[in-house]
């Protein structure tokens, strides 16, 4: 488990840049936080790591945002999700199965769709503009 302090969204960003370039297809990155954290700011960090060149929002209401390039990334926005049966009923396991790297926002809502082999995550608001990260599972060295 690895803690680092965000000062700022170019950091966070910076930081699942880091991140998302050390990870290999298939991963999934569970991710934690409140409202406002700066899930969606990591994950277009993630889609700059993995050299892909787009506009990176949150799924809030699509569910899944796909973002294609050298590699694939599936993004997820569980917020609006009861539980794993919805995220299943989606097609979970079919994304998996593309080898993308798949970020899961919301993460606590679809808990049970987790293999236990997952990157975890965790941004908390220390301030307006700091931020507390938490990522269990990888490395960034």
């Amino acid at each position: 488990m690895s803690e680092y302090i965000s000062h700022n969204e170019r950091e966070t960003e910076a930081l699942g840049a880091r991140l998302a370039e050390k990870l290999p297809g298939g991963a999934v990155v569970a991710m934690y936080g409140d409202l406002g954290a700066g899930k969606t700011a990591f994950v277009r960090g993630m889609a700059r790591g993995m050299g892909l060149d787009c506009r990176v929002s949150s799924p809030t209401f699509t569910i899944v945002n796909e973002y294609l390039g050298p590699r694939e990334l599936i993004h997820f926005d569980m917020y609006r999700l009861s539980g794993a049966d919805e995220l299943f009923d989606i097609g979970w396991e079919d994304y998996l199965n593309r080898g993308a790297v798949c970020a899961v926002e919301w993460s606590e809502n679809v808990q049970d769709a987790f293999f236990g082999d997952e990157v975890r995550v965790t941004i908390e608001k220390l301030s307006d503009t700091q931020r507390k990260i938490t990522i269990e599972g990888a490395e960034l060295c």
